[in-house]
């Protein structure tokens, strides 16, 4: 019963919570009273003069504006400490003293007041008041089935500290302890919470069944935030963190600044500092065109094209949901600046419409990002998968040389690297395109930029394992022994962006992954970071089980990033500059005939002999699975 009463409580709008703690307190400020004449004498008293009746009945217009002021009706329950103690017991001495004034001024102790009800009155309503509050915070915080997540705060510098008052005024969290590094202030309180050691966290999640961790370190070396995520992993704990300090400089820590660990700390890669000249090289005063604009890549692009102010910024798109999307979030980032933002819908594979484009505006640089990216439908849709990641490339190349454009740079990806799908062998043609153009040609510079695996692109695991570990599991992985290299999106972008920037034409630049990661220590990683514990034979009692459902049509365990090992380093030490052998133009330009012919009529078996002729170390490692394929075609 008292649960649900307190459930109900709980439930009820801060206003009507308000006003129900001033009828209270007024109450208690009549109830007092009485008690402190029947005390006093010795027996049940009740008011016979008329004007100690008046004073009694009236002491609730006195009190009243004084507990208003005093900040009584401001303080939430649950989380009342010294502080709102401390303004009670000021409100009540203070009312009890103005009270006592006006009954012996009114009345005098001659017409009965005694002295001693006064001290007695300060005393009552004090213990009263402050004991059923204190009472209420009691039930509240130990009634564990009330919705409210007792956290740990790891960190207790300005921006911990700050976190916790804004918790103190959450409806969600109940602020626990601080966690910190620092011996010195272990074993001290800030803001009525104690300061322990990282080693008494088990004994704090048993003791106060803690369920959350929030990180409030935003100025932490990445190494040492990681080396915390590491050991928090091992505890059935959700990890949340604060925004870096950057981020947080607009002002006051909120409690919606909060979110989950940033997919770079599950990474645990250092970031090394971008080159601000090379950065606005390309882009800074100049007409800039963004093609598949919509895509994860090209929406990337754009936000950070639009920070380093160009003169005019293109988005060319197929997709009309996804132009309109970033053509509204880019609109809304336009305010106060000069730079004029053009939204075309079109396929990359309409050469006439994009020589159109270069021409009307003056288009300088180009990124490349266009193409059809996920593997097992580029192997049941081979033909459309050649059409638009090379004929789309070299339409757009022959156009932008055409139009003389001064940059072009292609988004590629490590599949390319001994490729053992169709989409992989197509990036590596479109790469083979511009180096061979590139000889052909110096109007335009032809760049190309090579790199892993982004999180959180569409059709990345972090996305999909989060929607999984959401629903309650299971977590699919195609293999246990299926590693990848990483980056995230933005990082990716902002070296894709200097990569270009150093381009001479026909480089293929490579960017420095870092070590590759295992997809089951990720899914591992992120199951135990969400606050579940894995569900397998050696724990049943589990929550989230991890399923295999085997590797999908033209996957491959690992991935790689170089063809041969004849790199070299650049004025970026996460950009490398790889030398790879390319066919010229008049041997491309053959093959590329051929291709469009095995298009035209549907010859999935010359379509795969011809890419293996252009690229010998192109070895597929599944069978023809488009599904228009058959074995007379």
């Amino acid at each position: 019963m008292i649960k649900n009463i307190l459930h109900h409580l709980i439930a009820l709008s801060r206003l009507k919570k308000q006003v129900m703690m001033i009828l209270i307190d007024l109450s208690i400020v009549i109830i007092s009273l009485l008690l402190s004449f029947s005390i006093r004498l010795g027996e049940w008293y009740w008011p016979s003069g008329s004007l100690i009746f008046f004073l009694i009945f009236c002491a609730p217009i006195i009190s009243f504006p004084i507990f208003f002021t005093f900040g009584m009706y401001q303080s939430i329950i649950r989380y009342i400490g010294f502080k709102s103690i401390w303004s009670i017991v000021q409100a009540v001495s203070f009312y009890s003293l103005i009270w006592g004034i006006f009954g012996f001024m009114i009345v005098g102790t001659d017409q009965g007041i005694p002295r001693s009800v006064i001290l007695i009155n300060w005393l009552l309503t004090l213990i009263v008041i402050g004991g059923i509050r204190m009472l209420a915070r009691w039930l509240l915080v130990n009634n564990h089935e009330i919705n409210v997540t007792n956290v740990v705060i790891y960190g207790s510098g300005s921006a911990g500290r700050q976190l916790s008052i804004a918790l103190m005024e959450s409806d969600e969290y109940n602020p626990i302890a601080f966690i910190d590094d620092d011996p010195k202030i272990q074993g001290q309180s800030i803001n009525e919470m104690k300061v322990v050691a990282l080693t008494k966290l088990d004994l704090l999640i048993k003791k106060n069944n803690i369920k959350e961790v929030l990180l409030a370190m935003p100025s932490t070396s990445r190494k040492r935030r990681n080396e915390i995520i590491d050991f928090l992993e091992h505890f059935p704990l959700m990890v949340r963190s604060l925004p870096g300090v950057t981020e947080l400089a607009r002002g006051r820590v909120n409690v919606d600044d909060l979110r989950e660990v940033n997919i770079k700390d599950l990474l645990g890669r250092e970031i090394v500092d971008s080159n601000s000249d090379l950065l606005a090289l390309n882009i800074t005063d100049k007409v800039v065109m963004v093609t598949g604009a919509g895509g994860s890549i090209g929406s990337e692009l754009c936000r950070q094209i639009l920070l380093l102010h160009p003169k005019v910024i293109v988005l060319f798109e197929m997709s009309e949901y996804a132009l309109y999307q970033i053509d509204r979030e880019l609109t809304n980032s336009l305010h106060n600046t000069n730079i004029k933002l053009v939204s075309l819908l079109g396929s990359v594979l309409n050469s006439k419409r994009l020589i159109h484009i270069f021409d009307k505006f003056g288009v300088q640089t180009i990124y490349h990002t266009a193409a059809y990216k996920h593997v097992p439908l580029v192997e049941f849709n081979n033909t459309e998968g050649v059409e638009n990641n090379i004929f789309g490339t070299l339409s757009c190349a022959q156009a932008a040389i055409s139009s003389k454009v001064e940059t072009f740079v292609l988004i590629s990806t490590d599949k390319a690297v001994r490729p053992t799908n169709t989409m992989g062998a197509t990036k590596r043609y479109a790469e083979m395109i511009l180096q061979a153009l590139s000889h052909e040609q110096k109007a335009t510079r032809l760049t190309m930029v090579r790199f892993g695996n982004v999180l959180g692109s569409s059709g990345s695991v972090i996305p999909m394992f989060k929607k999984q570990i959401k629903a309650g599991g299971p977590v699919t992985i195609t293999d246990k022994e299926m590693i990848r290299y990483f980056m995230t999106i933005p990082e990716a972008v902002e070296l894709v962006i200097q990569a270009g920037a150093m381009g001479k034409g026909g480089d293929v630049f490579v960017l420095d992954m870092g070590k590759p990661i295992k997809i089951l220590d990720l899914a591992i990683k992120m199951i135990n970071l969400s606050g579940f514990q894995i569900k397998d034979q050696s724990h049943p009692e589990g929550d989230i089980e991890i399923k295999y459902t085997g590797i999908r049509p033209g996957e491959k365990l690992y991935e790689e990033l170089l063809i041969g090992n004849n790199v070299s380093k650049t004025d970026n030490s996460m950009i490398m500059r790889a030398e790879e052998n390319s066919l010229n133009w008049s041997e491309l330009e053959s093959n590329l005939n051929s291709l469009k012919i095995a298009i035209r009529e549907n010859n999935h078996q010359e379509l795969r002999n011809l890419l293996i002729k252009a690229i010998p170390e192109f070895k597929p490692n599944q069978r023809i699975s488009d599904v228009l394929f058959t074995k007379n075609s």
